[in-house]
């Protein structure tokens, strides 16, 4: 099904509001219900974009608190920028920041994946981790994304994928369906959230899929590399110059 901008619209609200309610515990929830992979993760991703160019300003959407942001200063940019439309998120995400005396480098801001507020061409690489699928139509997110990179400029996408080998897969689905909304329910005190990750890691397209949508979105030279089984993907991809 299609996404009408009514339904995007209600999506991208209740993501908002979602990720207010989690904030307070989300960095611990996210390193505890992973046993630690995601660090791991942000860490190959990371060296999947260092691989393909050195950026001097990367921007950073959907950022949350940061990670992938302070994760990527080992690039040596020059400045990153990072927006995400969770105002609790940022606040911890600046106040991590701030604690590590990395002001001069990182930068967190509001700002929407469908309305980048910056001009065309203006960064030499764009970074997502585990944000595009919350997107209310995410080809016009990776459409924004791309209109913001400079010509040869690079796209990186680390997001949540399924797992497709026998036992990993049915261990992952039991684990996400049963074990992670309890866990992530009891430790954060949402209802919803740790009920919602599942679904929208089932509902998004991964793979073949998405390297479609990067595509559509206007990218070139796209590849996808499989982490932990099939647990998570990075998917790369060009800007034409």
């Amino acid at each position: 099904m299609v996404d009408t901008g009514k339904s995007a619209g209600n999506k991208k609200a209740n993501v908002e509001e979602m990720f207010d309610s989690i904030a307070r515990r989300y960095d611990f929830l996210n390193h505890f219900l992973s046993l630690g992979t995601d660090r791991f993760w942000r860490r190959r991703a990371v060296s999947a974009l260092g691989r393909r160019i050195r950026p001097e300003l990367i921007l950073d959407v959907a950022t949350g608190t940061g990670d992938l942001a302070i994760a990527a200063l080992r690039l040596k940019p020059v400045n990153i920028i990072g927006i995400d439309v969770s105002e609790k998120m940022l606040e911890i995400g600046k106040d991590k920041i701030s604690a590590r005396g990395l002001n001069n480098l990182i930068e967190l801001q509001k700002g929407d994946s469908e309305s980048i507020p910056f001009s065309d061409n203006k960064f030499d690489a764009v970074m997502s981790a585990f944000g595009v699928r919350n997107f209310g139509t995410p080809v016009k997110g990776l459409s924004e994304m791309c209109r913001v990179i400079r010509p040869g400029g690079v796209i990186m996408v680390l997001e949540f994928s399924r797992p497709k080998v026998f036992p990993l897969k049915q261990f992952y689905f039991f684990y996400f369906r049963r074990i992670l909304p309890l866990l992530g329910r009891i430790i954060s005190g949402d209802l919803a959230a740790y009920t919602y990750l599942p679904d929208s890691v089932v509902a998004f397209p991964e793979g073949e899929d998405f390297l479609k949508l990067l595509a559509e979105a206007g990218f070139k030279k796209t590849e996808c590399r499989r982490l932990s089984g099939g647990i998570a993907t990075i998917y790369t991809g060009f800007k034409p110059e």
